[in-house]
């Protein structure tokens, strides 16, 4: 009785910690609408979502700044919840979406395509970082399956570093041949989610919602899984298949976003540890506290970034390094010790 009690209290805990960190949310995405190279009252932001009426300052807001943030808080959301599955899945707190070439994939296919057939419409942009991303996510499960000891998580680890500098070393390549290349998709190669719209935060949502959705839903499975593989299949649990499935979620996820975005940095290696700080091992509470914080900071990064050199702005891309480096380092010499 005593510990059903303890139980209850510390879940009524949780989740109003989750409710707290949702305001928060909203609070910074309120602040993303209003803050800019141009700021403009909250007042006049509500009146642009509910009475439109066509002037500068509604412009912004409805055709600039709207879709950035709800760009911002889906991508934040994904990378985070993609970094705490690869780092559930691999059992490395150092991990991130990269891991499983996610990332060098799709900046492959966007350069090498770029290279071949000449600059694309941002739309078609998308689907071929996407498709990158998928068949590079494909090659490290099926390489990792062919190692000693099938697919778990060491050899999850090999394949996907193998992978990256693979692929790495060819999009390099392509750059140094070709400065035509490199000035067609420098900016999405740095990372940033300015200039986007409603119409392409339409084209991703399917793909993040149900990589969000089947994330949430494995949350119990991956906290037996980081118990130890046998422990889990002493439990019951189908190892490969839950690996399958987290797999398919962090394609879904981190290959959409960057696909989108580019190659946002950090998002995905420091946000877990924050959830892990406040919720403990239990991924059924990492992973929605996750997805809060890595909307949070990626809005208040992109925030930061319209501001840091008015009227210049800089990719978000470059803004998360400053935010992220100072708390890799921190983990890594907490490893160390």
């Amino acid at each position: 009785m005593l510990s059903q009690k303890l139980a209850n209290g510390r879940n009524f805990q949780l989740f109003s910690g989750l409710l707290s960190i949702g305001l928060i949310l909203i609070l910074s995405f309120v602040l993303s609408l209003v803050y800019g190279a141009t700021d403009i009252s909250f007042e006049e932001v509500v009146r642009s979502l509910i009475a439109f009426d066509g002037s500068t300052e509604h412009l912004i807001v409805r055709g600039l700044r709207l879709p950035r943030s709800l760009i911002a808080v889906l991508v934040g959301a994904a990378l985070a919840v993609a970094g705490a599955l690869i780092q559930g899945l691999t059992g490395n707190p150092l991990a991130s979406p990269g891991i499983l070439g996610i990332n060098a994939g799709a900046a492959f296919a966007v350069v090498a395509s770029t290279f071949i057939f000449g600059n694309y419409q941002t739309e078609t942009l998308i689907w071929v970082g996407f498709g990158g991303a998928a068949m590079s996510a494909i090659a490290v499960y099926g390489l990792s399956s062919l190692g000693r000891g099938g697919l778990n998580s060491l050899n999850l680890i090999i394949a996907g570093a193998a992978i990256t500098a693979f692929l790495s070393s060819l999009t390099s390549g392509i750059l140094v041949v070709s400065q035509q290349t490199l000035d067609d998709i420098r900016f999405w190669l740095a990372g940033s989610i300015a200039a986007k719209d409603l119409f392409l935060f339409k084209q991703v949502l399917p793909y993040l919602l149900v990589g969000l959705i089947l994330a949430m839903a494995m949350g119990r499975q991956l906290t037996l899984l980081n118990l130890g593989e046998d422990t889990a299949k002493s439990l019951g649990q189908r190892t490969v298949l839950i690996k399958g499935l987290v797999g398919i979620c962090i394609t879904l996820l981190a290959g959409a976003s960057v696909a989108l975005a580019g190659p946002i940095s950090f998002i995905g290696l420091i946000v877990p540890h924050l959830a892990r700080f406040w919720v403990g091992i239990d991924y059924r509470w990492i992973l929605p506290y996750s997805a809060l914080l890595g909307a949070i900071i990626l809005l208040n990064a992109d925030c930061l970034s319209r501001v840091l050199l008015q009227p210049r702005e800089l990719p978000v891309g470059l803004v998360m390094p400053l935010l992220g480096a100072p708390f890799f380092l921190y983990l890594t010499s907490s490893k160390v010790k």
